[in-house]
């Protein structure tokens, strides 16, 4: 369940008890996405092997790693080292201070000099932007701000049609100029936000962390985009469980992971309005948020292709968005309607369990 990928932490009000209901099911090799992992003390399984897992909170959700290693102090090390990786990358890309890099491009519609990490991320948004046809766009932060300004502060005061109009006009990424050192806005008010691909950008840079010091075995889960490397504890592959986007305490499918991600686009987590119309989902080209699907979880090799695939076929409708998934290799989608039609993509039943 991909949620407004705030990249800073609103949780800090969040307290044990509410934190622990959200938890879940990690502990027996069971992710989920949708459901957060408790964290737990290291455990001897053999004389061979530890997991070691920890849960924190970053990227305004919970991140939860679980790690298989025969050194539980090596796991340790690595696991620390993978949560600061995490850590450094949000403070880049994080669209609310307006010191980030991304803070900085917003407010200047310019940004020179471009630290690699963010040029990766714009360039790979402004890749599928193209691949997508116009669904994924990480430029929709106007029509996100006049919906915070207007739905989300007044309750239920829509914006003007002719106020949405006049921010539609900001909107497009093809108003972006990039060449590999400096970003800008051709358009004044333009705005970009990384929500819908940079959790997954930083689980992969995490999972990366992870193998440069040899642990092959891991799973990573930063609130529904999730990487799983290698194996868990009984040399299976990693179990992923889907949840309903109604959430009524079921599973509507799983499957089973190994050296791939999967990342899941609701439209359940954060509503502007009562009646849940306007989500943190955008379609770019009405400023309305898509209507015909409630889920959208997709597979793909790396958490950043997923997260973005996710959005995009999100915004398509769900004929079409599984017809493009189809198209693309190594990528698979399963998509939950309002009305709760179940459509999967040709491959995905190679991954249920």
């Amino acid at each position: 369940m991909v949620k407004e990928k705030n990249l800073s932490s609103p949780f800090q009000s969040l307290d044990r008890r509410s934190f622990l209901k959200m938890s879940g099911i990690l502990g027996m090799g069971l992710a989920s996405a949708g459901i957060f992992p408790i964290p737990a003390e290291a455990v001897k399984f053999n004389k061979e092997m530890y997991k070691v897992s920890r849960t924190g909170l970053s990227m305004g959700t919970t991140v939860s790693m679980t790690l298989m290693h025969p050194s539980r102090d090596e796991a340790e090390d690595a696991m620390g080292a993978a949560f600061e990786e995490i850590d450094r990358l949000t403070g880049l890309m994080n669209r609310f201070e307006d010191n980030t890099a991304i803070g900085v491009l917003n407010r200047e519609g310019i940004l020179k000099d471009v630290n690699p990490e963010v040029r990766e991320v714009v360039s790979n948004s402004l890749y599928y932007f193209q691949q997508t046809q116009g669904a994924f766009d990480i430029s929709v932060k106007p029509i996100i701000d006049l919906f915070r300004e207007t739905v989300g502060a007044t309750l239920n005061q829509y914006p003007h049609p002719k106020a949405l109009k006049e921010v539609l006009e900001k909107v497009g990424s093809e108003h972006i100029e990039f060449n590999g050192h400096t970003v800008r806005f051709k358009k004044p008010g333009m705005g970009i936000t990384l929500d819908g691909i940079a959790k997954g950008y930083i689980v992969d840079k995490a999972s990366k962390v992870l193998m440069s010091r040899n642990i092959q075995n891991h799973l990573i889960n930063a609130g529904g985009d999730i990487r799983a490397m290698g194996v868990r504890q009984d040399k299976g592959h990693w179990t992923v469980a889907i949840q309903d986007p109604k959430k009524r305490d079921n599973y509507l499918d799983t499957i089973q992971l190994s050296d791939a991600a999967i990342a899941t686009s609701g439209n359940y987590e954060v509503y502007f309005d009562r009646e849940k119309m306007f989500h943190h989902i955008i379609n770019p080209s009405t400023g309305h948020s898509p209507y015909t699907s409630a889920g959208v979880s997709v597979i793909a090799p790396t958490a950043m292709e997923a997260d973005a695939l996710s959005t995009s076929v999100f915004v398509m409708n769900p004929g079409k968005g599984t017809q493009f998934i189809n198209s693309l290799p190594s990528c698979e989608s399963f998509v939950i309607t309002r009305s709760n039609e179940q459509i999967r993509s040709k491959g995905w039943k190679n991954f249920t369990v």
